[in-house]
């Protein structure tokens, strides 16, 4: 690990949420769409490989990019074998929703992880659009969809927030005569608007003022998708643990490139400004309907502060690493409205709390969320080894923690960060100055 100030400039593993979308929006396009910066991790892959087998041309260069010639909106093929999801809920919800307004039949199966997670929430919409669909017990894979052409447009009220079931009808919705209709009480990743008016689909995004935050989503479907040139930005959970990484070593001065900051994404970069630190957004633009930007991040003394609640939907998986940026910070962070973190793929709450304790930092557990008192710039004391579940973003963060501690950081496990992120501790060892 880098023992003194970080330099340089890095560029992360592209977006998975906006990796997917591009495939299967490009697949569905007329003509060749290209892609670049497509995070090709087990997960993406799986989208590939579905795409592929109901007829799209998909191809990826020596250079790393990606050639998609597209069957066009309405001529997906039936696939000649069961579509194998792996571990990837993402793929499965999404091309569900892709498939039920075709007039084709497909199986999904996925790994034992995936095959216990329900499907039920993105079933009921799709049937009422007319797709037919068995599953085994409680709407779990393995399942098969027979879709419906021509589907029947619905208006469809979000149970819960989820912008895989919002998306899952969005694209059923294409293939669809007439208007579709998802209504979403709290606002959830808006990555498929964004991407579905790039390629030229008919979306109309209306935010109700009366209801607060109310957002009505309407897709006028049987729609010619445009071929696009897309450059999937990079993951902004990723490059968050880099900017904690350059604020928290003296004398770090670091280049992130081309990061998404969608605002439902890029809620960590705020709470980190208003913790007094310093970065800056070079030669912001737009990409793919994406706001992207090139980060410049300085060291900085860092302040606590109170993390307001409605900022959590957008940095839900960036609080690991905040609370190590709290922990060598002046003063006391609060954060609350946390819930959710005890039932990610680890308890994220009592996971970092105790491992930063472990390790010197000042932490107490509330029922949702910590308060952490920072050491006012003083390294931690280091140690361990701290237990990280299996959880990828608890071991990133505690070696993000070594960092700023005099004896550095133990942690039992860095297997999960080969899972997620394999070329993570490569991309910090190219910051050392040294």
């Amino acid at each position: 690990m880098p023992s003194g100030p970080l330099k340089g400039r890095i560029r992360v593993p592209g977006d998975k949420s906006i990796s997917h979308r591009a495939l299967m929006l490009s697949a569905l396009a007329i003509g060749e769409s290209t892609i670049t910066g497509l995070l090709e991790g087990e997960d993406v892959l799986a989208t590939a490989a579905a795409m592929r087998a109901m007829g799209a041309d998909i191809v990826r260069g020596d250079d790393g990019t990606w050639r998609v010639h597209g069957v066009g909106v309405g001529g997906l093929l039936q696939p000649e074998a069961p579509l194998e999801m792996g571990n990837s809920g993402t793929s499965t919800r999404l091309l569900m929703g892709l498939i039920a307004s075709h007039g084709i039949t497909a199986s999904f199966t996925g790994d034992a992880s995936l095959s216990g997670r329900p499907m039920g929430r993105v079933i009921t919409p799709l049937s009422q659009m007319g797709a037919d669909i068995s599953s085994a017990p409680e709407g779990r894979l393995p399942l098969i969809l027979r879709g419906m052409s021509p589907a029947i447009p619905i208006t469809y009220r979000l149970p819960v927030a989820s912008a895989q079931v919002k998306s899952a009808v969005m694209l059923a919705a294409l293939n669809t005569p007439g208007i579709t209709t998802v209504i979403e009480p709290v606002p959830t990743r808006d990555h498929s608007e964004r991407m579905l008016k790039g390629f030229g689909a008919d979306v109309e995004v209306e935010e109700v003022e009366e209801v607060d935050g109310e957002r009505v989503i309407r897709v006028r479907g049987e729609v010619d998708l445009q071929p696009q040139t897309i450059e999937v930005p990079g993951d902004p959970s990723s490059a968050a643990f880099f900017a904690v990484a350059a604020l928290i070593t003296p004398g770090s001065e670091i280049t992130i490139e081309n990061v998404g900051l969608n605002p439902t994404r890029a809620g960590l970069f705020e709470v980190l400004r208003q913790m007094g630190g310093s970065i800056e957004e070079i030669d912001p633009r737009e990409v793919g309907g994406e706001p992207v930007a090139d980060l410049l991040v300085k060291h900085s003394a860092l302040k606590g502060v109170a993390v307001d609640p409605a900022l959590a939907p957008s940095m839900i998986d960036e609080f690991p690493v905040l609370f190590v940026a709290a922990s060598v910070a002046e003063g006391r962070t609060t954060t609350s409205g946390l819930e959710e973190l005890r039932v990610k793929e680890s308890d994220r709450l009592d996971a970092m709390a105790k491992a930063l304790e472990l390790v010197g930092a000042t932490v107490a557990q509330q029922e949702d969320g910590l308060i952490i008192d920072g050491t006012g710039g003083e390294p931690l004391a280091g140690g361990g080894p701290a237990t990280t579940h299996l959880d990828h973003r608890i071991a990133m963060s505690m070696a993000i923690a070594g960092l700023a501690s005099t004896a550095g950081v133990e942690v039992d496990d860095t297997s999960p960060i080969a899972t997620s992120f394999p070329n993570f501790e490569r991309l910090l060892t190219s910051l050392d100055s040294k």
